[in-house]
């Protein structure tokens, strides 16, 4: 089982529409870990962590969100898998 890492950050209306429990609720269903914060220009900003087929569904997941959202553009880095984490959770 292939893990990856990827650092996304998600454009559009994504705050005050429920993005980051959205996320969170999706990443622990799926067994994804890392973190979704929302950044200061407007953005969400996560890291997931996991199974890449599992990963894979959470960026996709990011390019629809909640139903309030609106996305408009989503940047992906992909890194190496280092296992930082043992669960998925919002950053403040």
């Amino acid at each position: 089982m292939l893990k990856t890492r990827v650092h996304v950050y998600i454009s559009g209306k994504v705050q005050g529409v429920f993005f980051r429990a959205a996320t969170r609720d999706e990443a622990k269903k799926k067994g994804v870990t890392g973190w979704v914060k929302n950044l200061r220009d407007g953005r969400v900003e996560a890291v997931f962590e996991g199974e890449k087929k599992k990963v894979d569904e959470m960026i996709q997941f990011c390019h629809e969100g909640p139903r309030q959202a609106n996305v408009t553009d989503i940047k992906i880095e992909r890194e190496n898998y280092q296992g930082e984490f043992s669960t998925f959770r919002v950053r403040y």
